[in-house]
């Protein structure tokens, strides 16, 4: 049994999907099989025009929360077991719903303020648990490593259903005779012509022809040159290539470095044909050199947006590969299962750091306050106390009642004008 985890934040909008037909019109019987609405008739509101009010009764606990509700409060679990068995009852399947909703702690059995959840069927061989994370009594459930304990119950689960079947016994290979064969040397000479010396079979001389070399016989023996009107900037692929095909036919190729694509780089790309992680690369270099919090807020929003972000379009790619696995080859059910848990650790990873881009806003405000506060500080004692070195009234006040009881915050008042009366 396979496991996906994901976290909404529109109830209502979640049940229309899975009761609908879904994007491709898989969804077929909508039907409640088990849940716990502590005390709200959930059984009664799992229909279809009566979804709005089973939204509102999961999200009851949600509401009596106010400005402390998360923004993505709906747990959604998505389990489907192998093609290859057969399909759990509902029944079955309520068990299967009950104990996962344990095993991560979202109503742990004898709880009577656990979290309100459903588990409802739409297709052959799943079921979806639908959970509001805001338990009975106002607080929230830590959905931290709730992945990993899907991912360990599904296992038991599988384990108990006897849908694990024993891995196959590896079949030996034959052993292969290791036949010596001579070796190409390539080179680019110093007239910047491109040759290639040592082939001397015919094998060898077919596969440097159809790279684009051209075949010279003379009294110095076989050899091959590319044509002096080649391009300068063909010359190292086409180079590369023949050395690619000879290598495959088992020929040992000695290449001239200048000549060899897959070490040559450029700045734009220093990874290659890897562009994705080159960009990724680029931004832990942005990450590393953030100044502040803002700053690195900014940077690492790049792998957390919950919509564009790197995890995300990982765990889209993970989750892809294992689609396409099995489309192409029933038997690799295990192969796609190995990407799909992938995919949910990296959606594990993603519900760890929710909200995390408000805290790394803040990181250094409160050392950045008391540094400028200091700064203000001396920006204002700075002048005083400058004034007063200069001041002669002052040098006289401190040489009278001595550094020991005068204060150098002291000011000294001007001599005042004579009152006109007393003339």
């Amino acid at each position: 049994m396979i496991a996906h985890l994901q976290r909404t934040s529109n109830t209502s909008g979640l049940l229309t999907y899975l009761y609908g037909p879904g994007e491709r019109g898989t969804h077929t019987s909508p039907r409640l099989v088990a849940g716990d609405g502590h005390g709200a008739p959930i059984e009664l509101l799992a229909e279809p025009e009566s979804l709005p009010y089973l939204a509102q009764a999961l999200d009851a606990p949600v509401e009596r929360l106010g400005v402390r509700a998360p923004e993505r409060p709906v747990w959604v679990c998505s389990v489907r077991s192998d093609p290859r068995r057969s399909d759990p009852t509902d029944s079955q399947w309520a068990a299967v719903a009950r104990r996962l909703v344990v095993a991560t702690g979202i109503a742990p059995e004898g709880d009577p303020d656990a979290c309100r959840w459903i588990a409802l069927r739409n297709q052959p061989r799943q079921v979806h648990v639908v959970a509001t994370l805001a338990r009975e009594d106002g607080s929230l459930h830590n959905a931290y490593r709730d992945a990993y304990r899907l991912q360990t119950e599904c296992h038991r689960l599988a384990v108990e259903l006897g849908h694990l079947p024993t891995a196959p016994h590896p079949i030996p290979r034959a052993q292969e005779t290791h036949v010596p064969a001579r070796s190409i040397t390539i080179t680019a000479e110093p007239s910047g012509s491109v040759s290639a010396k040592g082939a001397g079979d015919d094998l060898s001389a077919t596969l440097l022809k159809h790279a684009g070399f051209q075949q010279i016989e003379d009294w110095y023996g076989r050899r091959h040159r590319l044509p002096t009107t080649t391009p300068a900037a063909d010359r190292a692929a086409i180079a590369s290539h023949a050395a690619e095909m000879l290598r495959a036919a088992r020929y040992g190729v000695d290449l001239d470095p200048s000549l060899d694509t897959t070490r040559i780089s450029t700045a734009a790309n220093p990874l290659g044909p890897y562009t994705a992680g080159a960009e990724l690369l680029r931004l832990t270099d942005r990450i590393r050199s953030a100044g502040n919090g803002a700053d690195l807020r900014q940077a690492v929003d790049h792998l957390l947006h919950p919509e564009h972000g790197a995890l995300e379009r990982l765990r889209e790619a993970l989750e892809a590969a294992g689609e396409q696995i099995t489309d192409l080859d029933d038997e690799a059910y295990q192969l796609a299962d190995r990407f799909d848990v992938a995919a949910e650790f990296v959606s594990s990873a993603q519900s760890e750091l929710v909200g995390s881009g408000g805290e790394l806003g803040r990181i250094g405000n409160a050392q950045r306050s008391g540094t400028e506060a200091w700064e203000r500080s001396s920006a204002l004692s700075g002048p005083r106390s400058a004034a007063l070195a200069t001041s002669p009234a002052a040098a006289k006040v401190t040489s009278v009642l001595g550094s020991g009881t005068a204060d150098a915050s002291v000011a000294v008042r001007p001599s005042q004008a004579p009152d006109p009366r007393t003339r």
